[in-house]
Order: C-alpha cells, then sequence, then structure tokens
C-alpha cells in the first residue's frame, strides 16, 4: 500500500498555533473556541491522505474517508498544477487528498498498472 499525506509541518504549525492559544483560551468565556480551528487544522493535516493499493483507493478526509475500487476508476488526470481527479464511471469526479500531478507514476505504480499516453 501507498499513502500519499500532507507534510507534516503543517501538522506542528498548527499546533503551535494551539500551544499559543492556550493563554487566551485560559480567560474563559467564549475564548477556548480560538483552540477548536488550529487542532482540527492538525488533525486534518495527520489524517487526510490517499491511500492507494492493487484492490482501489482510499482518500481520507478530516471526517470520513471514502473507498473506490479500480473498476470504478474510468481516468486518472491531473487538475491543474496542484492536484489530481479521479474521475469515475458514473461522471463524477474525486479530488484525490495529498496527490499531486508529480505523484501519479508512483500512484499508477501502487495500483499495480502502467501509465500509457491518451
Amino acid at each position: 500500500m501507498t499513502r500519499f499525506r500532507h507534510p507534516a509541518a503543517a501538522g506542528v504549525a498548527a499546533l503551535i498555533a494551539a500551544l499559543g492559544g492556550i493563554p487566551l483560551a485560559a480567560q474563559g468565556g467564549f475564548w477556548p473556541l480560538v483552540l477548536v480551528v488550529p487542532v482540527a487544522v492538525a488533525v486534518w493535516a495527520w489524517t487526510a491522505g490517499t491511500d492507494v493499493n492493487e484492490r482501489g483507493l482510499r482518500v481520507r478526509a478530516l471526517l470520513g474517508s471514502r473507498i473506490v475500487l479500480w473498476p470504478q476508476v474510468a481516468e486518472l488526470r491531473a487538475d491543474g498544477d496542484k492536484h489530481v481527479v479521479a474521475v469515475l464511471t458514473d461522471g463524477n469526479a474525486l479530488r484525490l487528498t495529498a496527490v499531486r500531478p508529480a505523484d501519479l507514476p508512483k500512484l499508477v505504480a501502487a495500483a499495480g498498472q502502467s501509465l500509457t499516453s491518451a
């Protein structure tokens, strides 16, 4: 299985922001809510991503994940300079979290396939 994740620095930066917000949150009232965003970003940075194997792929988000088997995938394509999209056989497009266009050969190899030009 090959895993694509966001850089760990994003999670570390979010935790540093949360630590910096503790004195403010200690003031009481609604101030403890300032910790919600950096903690959510830290959890997202460490959990969100895409896992790929020979059977299919799992796209993970902050609050859930979606499993897509390879027969459901019609096409993998770059969407701009920063994102990769799996076009499904039902016509929907699924953005592959943390996968960059430069990662396409690694993604296809993890699926047990080889790249072909269209």
